[in-house]
């Protein structure tokens, strides 16, 4: 076996629990779900072909009610109908001790009528994205709010009753939790808005609201995890100053792992080019040994894994990367690096799982010209740049 760092096992040290190597698959758009958010067959296989060698797997992201649902195909943990459902995937993703972590969200403002059933979007106000095509939402009643931080823990309860491992709590990628956060789509005077501190609260009660189902219904240890965009482009939006009294604040709380949502990990401030430090880098320093670090953008070579644990970052997420090559642990582990995989071929789609709705999903993005198969060196930016769009923004 290879001497690589990122195949050494960790220890979460507030849970106690053990994954088998510090590669993580990140959460990936794939839109393969049913209509009413069950899992499909197709989704099962692209599941089952994809595990087993990392030592925790992110599913795609599922909603936690109704009105949080923000793309046809997408998961749902709305309902104790789906635990079912949902158990059959964290089933599919156990194979050979790959931890199984269900993404847990509302989209907020980041929906559409029609996707909502004619229902208007809601956000923490009625402040329309800076996106095209965006509609106005209306702002969460206090009791509205109070019952969305109760489904996110009714979510977690489904996850531990499915066999999931863990839960990630999706903080990240403009969605509702991070509509709280932002001065641009929190506009309140109550205790959920206003100051920063006070824009903390509501991710902060939903951390709460999870780890107390955790303590009541799971009866193994479970594995909680918190994702978050860095900054904002809107004005006014998220600073990165803004990420580093957030991530100092919430080492108080009683998350395993924080995960920070970017197309490149070592990406420097896109609003203050005077930062010459990747915020990865500068988060890892405010979190310290506290609370440990995923990094995911770009990670695509066992050196490109074995540097971001080289640089303090607990664990290399490897998204586009492991569509292309779902045994990318394995060949490293056997000593085979050679026969890694870092083109996506048209004629692979269906044996690599990528069927169905989460194909077209991903030829979109490659229209006109459909430039999939690309080489690593001499046109990998065109298929990571689309890739980009799809996995480290709008989803």
């Amino acid at each position: 076996m290879a001497d690589y760092k990122f195949l050494e096992p960790y220890t979460f040290a507030k849970k106690g629990i053990t994954v088998k190597n510090r590669i993580v698959i990140p959460p990936m758009t794939e839109m393969m779900s049913f209509s009413n958010g069950e899992v499909t067959r197709d989704e099962l296989r692209y599941y089952r072909i994809h595990t087993g060698g990392a030592g925790m797997f992110i599913t795609a992201v599922a909603n936690v009610n109704d009105e949080g649902k923000g793309f046809e195909g997408e998961l749902s943990a709305a309902d104790d109908k789906f635990i079912p459902s949902l158990a059959s995937l964290a089933d599919a993703i156990h194979k050979d001790g790959t931890k199984a972590i269900l993404q847990i969200f509302s989209a907020g403002r980041m929906t559409f009528k029609s996707v909502l059933r004619g229902k208007q979007p809601v956000s923490a106000s009625a402040v329309t994205a800076v996106r095209s095509n965006s509609e106005e939402p209306r702002a969460l009643s206090e009791d509205e709010v109070e019952q969305t931080i109760k489904d996110f823990g009714a979510a977690t309860r489904r996850a531990i009753q499915a066999g999931f491992d863990g839960v990630e709590i999706h903080g990240a990628n403009t969605y509702l939790i991070q509509q709280f956060f932002s001065p641009h789509s929190n506009r309140r005077d109550d205790k959920w808005g206003g100051s920063l501190e006070k824009r903390m609260n509501f991710p902060f009660a939903v951390i709460d609201e999870v780890q107390k189902t955790i303590d009541e219904y799971a009866k193994t240890p479970f594995i909680m995890g918190y994702r978050l965009s860095p900054e904002e482009v809107e004005k006014p939006g998220i600073t990165i100053e803004d990420t580093l009294a957030f991530v100092d604040a919430i080492k108080n709380k009683p998350i395993d792992y924080l995960h920070v949502s970017m197309g490149d990990v070592w990406r420097k401030s896109l609003n203050d080019k005077s930062i010459t430090k990747p915020l990865n880098i500068s988060i890892k320093e405010h979190l310290g040994n506290d609370i440990p670090l995923i990094g995911v953008g770009d990670i695509q070579t066992p050196a490109d894994a074995e540097k971001v644990l080289d640089n303090g970052i607990e664990f290399a997420a490897i998204g586009r990367e492991s569509l292309r090559e779902p045994n990318w642990v394995q060949k490293v582990e056997a000593g085979d690096e050679d026969a890694i995989r870092y083109t996506l071929s048209i004629e692979d789609h269906d044996s690599l799982g990528l069927s169905g709705t989460f194909w077209e999903f991903l030829l979109q993005a490659f229209r006109p010209g459909l430039q999939i198969s690309v080489d690593k060196t001499t046109d990998r930016s065109l298929f990571n740049n689309a890739l980009d769009n799809i996995f480290a923004g709008a989803k």
